[in-house]
């Protein structure tokens, strides 16, 4: 699946780093989180309301980190996300962070769509998945 990067930007606050003063290597995974709920909301839907609804959350499966730079205090990053492959139960995006145009960490998150009640995988609702691949 091609399509445009969505992004969003993100200040590195002082809470945010570590005591060498970099931002502490979990708190990448806040900002990924972060761009992918907004790039969901910027399809029209939001978890709270695909909880209620349709009774399905996502649940990250799998990732993998590829750190190349340190963010530091106040700086301002952006976090892109684009989907890498679209599945009827899962989704896979390809993410990266980068302050302008140096790229300090690339990410690969699947998110596999469960039952809330259960938490077992089960397929996107028909409508979700053709608003959404």
């Amino acid at each position: 699946m091609t399509e445009r990067p969505f992004h969003i930007g993100i200040r590195v606050y002082y809470e945010d780093t570590d005591a060498s003063g970099v931002v502490y290597h979990a708190n990448y995974l806040r900002y990924f989180e972060r761009a992918r709920t907004e790039w969901l909301e910027s399809r029209g839907h939001d978890h709270a309301t695909l909880a209620g609804s349709e009774a399905v959350v996502f649940t990250l499966s799998d990732l993998s980190l590829r750190f190349r730079r340190p963010a530091r205090l106040d700086d301002r990053l952006d976090v892109f996300v684009t989907v890498a492959a679209f599945r009827r139960a899962r989704i896979v995006f390809a993410q990266e962070i980068r302050r302008n145009d140096t790229l300090l960490i690339q990410g690969e998150f699947t998110v596999a769509c469960v039952n809330i009640h259960d938490f077992r995988p089960v397929r996107l609702p028909k409508r979700l998945y053709e608003e959404l691949s």
